[in-house]
């Protein structure tokens, strides 16, 4: 039987919310599904008159042809800039007389839209999104304009060389895959790419399949439910696209110098790392929070910064993509001191993945974590972004109630097993922008 509208209450989750100083109170989390089919994960808080609204495809830079990379993000910069029948200056006037933020974006894997809204402004906000969605107008004025701001961008980072490092490392360890490719173009792949060019993306890609939503603050289920076909019950339900290839980084262990005329060198190194759906990613997740995810009470930053005073900043990461996992840190640091910090770094990798981590730096470590998720969910907005995040990172519905236990889990012995699986301080690819003293590049 046909329901027009079906939702589903998702299990109360407690413990994420900060209500007050140094208290937290349960949220509940409805699966909302439109008469069209479309889902979305609510939380309703009727606390303030606010409305977010945050979505995205799994679909971004990475399925930019090449020659036209950064489509993705011009085509992001551009559907706010005149839909329907409001021309660009309309458009925009529409949003600032009714306190409306509306913005899109394009990483690698996702392209995502948010929007904010007073309860009372809604109508209004629910109507320009869905006219941003479907019918933006890619005008000649706005289209050049955001051409040229890109292209002043794009030749403002050919010196800097924070862009210079990220771009060098991933050309080098995905030289045939589209990761490889820089998310933002380049000035020739900018002035290259039509208007064809970006309706193409937003037909291929703007579908039901795929899009996933959350939305925090003051609306119910059945009107959520209604407010989902309004903005994209008229995308197609799917279409072909592109595909995007599975890939390991290659050229593991390069040195790459790449010279610029700065007295403190750039350092960006990394290796593979572990998929967000891996068994081992908590047990990876914790020992990056004790090995150089910490701040100031990881083992980089006392090994590099306060023992010996050879970096102002030393930092590792996880990075999990769509198609592939890496581990990636970075360091600045004086010419002179390149090679010291980098032999460091190279031995706390060792020592990390010889010994693993104490009982004392692990359950530090585990407070924090714990401690800290709270704080990420301290506005509607953030809480619809999140819920986007656990859907794109496929994580399930009662994710956020279970996140404690999972960090709770993990073990000395487990932190040991899987440092040895991922740490390989001969497998670091390492780029240096600056003018490093005493370094050998791999030829």
């Amino acid at each position: 039987m046909f329901r027009p509208i079906a939702f589903v209450k998702a299990l109360v989750v407690s413990a994420i919310v900060l209500s007050g100083v140094g208290t937290v109170q349960a949220m509940d989390i409805e699966r909302v599904v439109s008469p069209r089919g479309i889902e979305a994960w609510l939380v309703k808080d009727s606390s303030v008159p606010v409305i977010s609204f945050s979505f995205a495809w799994r679909s971004g830079t990475s399925h930019d042809p090449q020659g036209k990379e950064g489509r993705a993000r011009m085509l992001a910069a551009l559907l706010d800039e005149g839909a329907g029948d409001l021309d660009s200056q309309a458009f925009q006037r529409r949003l600032e007389d009714n306190s409306i933020r509306l913005g899109f974006s394009a990483n690698t894997d996702t392209f995502r839209g948010n929007l904010r809204t007073l309860s009372a402004n809604r109508d209004e906000a629910f109507r320009l999104l869905a006219l941003a969605v479907n019918s933006p107008r890619f005008d000649p004025e706005p289209v050049e304009r955001i051409r040229s701001q890109l292209v002043v961008r794009l030749r403002a980072a050919q010196e800097d060389p924070d862009t210079i490092a990220v771009r060098t490392w991933y050309r080098t360890v995905f030289p045939e895959h589209p990761y490889g490719r820089p998310g933002d173009g380049t000035i020739e792949s900018i002035k290259a790419i039509s208007v064809p060019d970006l309706k193409d993306f937003a037909s291929r890609h703007f579908v039901r399949k795929g899009l996933v939503i959350g939305v925090s603050g003051d609306i119910g289920a059945a009107e959520l439910s209604r407010r989902l076909d309004e903005v994209f019950g008229r995308l197609p339900a799917s279409r072909p696209a592109s595909k995007v290839a599975n890939v390991a980084p290659s050229n593991p262990g390069k040195v790459i110098v790449v010279k610029h005329d700065v007295p403190q060198s750039v350092v960006l190194f990394g290796q593979e790392g572990v998929r967000r759906n891996d068994p081992d990613w908590y047990a990876a997740y914790v020992m990056n929070r004790i090995l150089g995810g910490g701040g100031f009470s990881s083992r980089l930053m006392e090994e590099v910064r306060e023992k010996r005073g050879l970096a102002y900043s030393v930092y590792s990461y996880l990075s999990p993509f769509e198609h592939t996992a890496l581990y990636m840190g970075g360091v600045g640091t004086a010419n002179a001191r390149v090679a010291e910090s980098l032999n460091i770094i190279r031995a706390e990798w060792t020592r990390m993945a010889e010994h693993g981590v104490t009982e004392k730096e692990l359950a530090s470590a585990k407070t924090y974590i714990n401690g800290s998720f709270p704080l990420r969910l301290d506005s509607n907005r953030r809480i619809a972004g999140l819920l986007v995040a656990v859907q794109i990172n496929r994580l399930g519905i009662d994710y956020i109630g279970r996140r404690a236990k999972l960090i709770d889990a993990v073990t000395v012995a487990d932190i040991k097993r899987v440092a040895k699986r991922l740490l390989n301080p001969g497998k670091l690819t390492v780029v240096v922008v600056g003018k490093p003293e005493g370094l050998e590049e791999t030829k």
